[in-house]
C-alpha cells in the first residue's frame, strides 16, 4: 500500500523518519513517497487534506482535526523545547510597543500561538518560512522575530538577542509540557492502518535512537548547512519520549493548546 507521507527536512525528522522510509526495518507492505517541505507548507497541505500521513503544528490541529487522527509517535513534546522571540537589541534595551512589527513562522504554528499568548495586543505579524527570520531581524525589516528549530543554537553567534523563551512562558502559565509538533494520518486511511503506521514510526524512532549517536546520510545530507554538532543538539531537544508515545501528559498538552485556540 502507498502512502503519502509529508514531514520537514530539519534533523529530528529525518532522524524519526530515516529507518521507516529507507526501509531500514520492515515497512510491513508500506511504501512511503515523501515530501519534504517546511513546517507551514505542511500546515496547508494538512488543511487541503493533501497527504495521507503528515508532520504538522500542533497550532493547526484544530483545524484539520475532522479529517485527521492523531498520531501517538513521531512528535515534538517537552520542556525547554519552545520558540524563542529575539531582537538586535539586548532584553533591556528592547521595548516592545503594540506596533512592532514581529516575523513568524507561519500563521498556522504553534510558535504563532504561543506568541499570541504571551503578547495578545501584538498585531503587525510577517509571516516567513522559518529560516529568514534572524536575517529579516538583522535587516531591519522587523523589530523582532519567532525562532524554532535550529535557529536557536545560531541566533546568538550572530549577534540576536532573546527577549523571551515563549516555550516557558508556555511551561509557566499552563503547567504542561510544550506540544509544537505531532503526526496526523487521514481518517479514509481507516484506524486499522493509522495504528499499523503508528506502530511503526516508533519502530523508526526506536532503530534511531539504538544506533545515536551515529548520524544517518538521511539526516546529513538534508542538513549540510549544520554542523553535526548542532544536528546532535537538534534531535537531542525535540525527539524524546513524548515523540516515542505521546502518552497522557502529552495528549493533555494538545488539549491545553487546543483550548487557547478555541478561546482565542
Amino acid at each position: 500500500m502507498k502512502i503519502t507521507l509529508g514531514f520537514s527536512p530539519c534533523p529530528n525528522d529525518t532522524f524519526i523518519f530515516d529507518a521507516l522510509v529507507n526501509n531500514k526495518i520492515d515497512t510491513r507492505g508500506f511504501k512511503f513517497d515523501v515530501q519534504l517541505e517546511d513546517v507551514q507548507t505542511l500546515n496547508e497541505m494538512a488543511k487541503a487534506t493533501r497527504l495521507d500521513v503528515s508532520k504538522i503544528s500542533y497550532g493547526v490541529w484544530p483545524l484539520v482535526k475532522a479529517n485527521y487522527n492523531l498520531l501517538n509517535s513521531g512528535g515534538a513534546l517537552g520542556k525547554g523545547v519552545g520558540p524563542l522571540l529575539i531582537c538586535k537589541m539586548t532584553d533591556d534595551r528592547f521595548k516592545m510597543t503594540e506596533d512592532a512589527t514581529i516575523a513568524i513562522p507561519g500563521e498556522n504554528t504553534t510558535a504563532h500561538m504561543l506568541f499570541s499568548l504571551a503578547y495578545p495586543n501584538i498585531k503587525n505579524k510577517k509571516f516567513l518560512v522559518f529560516n529568514e527570520i534572524e536575517n529579516a531581524v538583522l535587516s531591519g525589516d522587523v523589530d523582532a522575530g519567532v525562532i524554532i528549530h535550529e535557529n536557536r543554537f545560531t541566533y546568538a553567534d550572530k549577534g540576536l538577542h532573546k527577549i523571551i523563551d515563549l516555550g516557558n512562558y508556555w511551561e509557566e502559565t499552563t503547567k504542561s509540557p510544550i506540544p509544537l509538533g505531532g503526526i496526523v494520518a487521514k481518517k479514509s486511511l481507516g484506524i486499522n492502518v493509522a495504528n499499523k503506521i503508528d506502530a511503526l514510526i516508533k519502530q523508526s524512532i526506536e532503530y534511531a535512537f539504538k544506533n545515536y549517536p551515529a548520524l544517518p546520510d538521511y539526516v546529513t545530507e538534508r542538513s549540510q548547512e549544520m554542523s553535526e554538532d548542532v544536528m546532535r543538539k537538534h534531535i537531542d531537544l525535540y525527539v524524546n519520549n513524548y515523540s516515542i508515545n505521546l502518552g497522557e501528559a502529552g495528549k493533555k498538552a494538545v488539549e491545553k493548546l487546543e483550548e487557547v485556540f478555541n478561546n482565542r
